[in-house]
């Protein structure tokens, strides 16, 4: 059973899957960064020094100043500008991957046309198409080689 594991483990494709999905947590880390240090602080000062992350709604009734205090108080909120963040985020990511797999497929190489054999040949006597298989021509009665 080790053996199989082993075998099953070391194939290619399972290979390729652990180095994607490594290498895609890593690329969200950035895109994250992406989003929370360099988009979204532009972003929130053009809209009036606007913080994304700290809007929330406080559903327990008591006044917080921000987020952080709400969430040391243990206040129910609803995070609507971290919301905002992840849903930029997850538009950003899934473009560039749009992006990547464009730029893949067109890289792959179209498979070559199988070669097609011909359904028919010429009669040599009248010149004729005659199916392939055929021994006796249907125009000219001709005896085929």
């Amino acid at each position: 059973m080790l053996k199989e594991f082993k075998e099953f483990a070391m194939r290619g494709n399972v290979l390729d899957m652990a180095v994607g999905i490594i290498i895609g947590a890593a690329f969200g880390k950035i895109v994250t960064s992406f989003v929370n240090d360099v988009l979204m602080p532009p972003l929130g000062l053009l809209l009036g020094k606007v913080d994304f992350s700290s809007l929330f709604v406080n559903i327990s009734g008591k006044d917080y100043p921000s987020l952080a205090a709400a969430k040391a108080a243990g206040a129910a909120t609803i995070n609507y500008g971290v919301f905002l963040n992840t849903v930029l985020d997850f538009i950003l990511v899934a473009f560039a991957i749009f992006l990547l797999i464009k730029q893949v497929n067109r890289l792959k190489r179209e498979p070559a046309p199988a070669p097609v054999e011909p359904a028919t040949k010429d009669c040599p006597y009248c010149l004729s198409a005659v199916a392939i298989k055929a021994v006796r021509c249907p125009h000219c009665t001709s005896q085929l080689a």
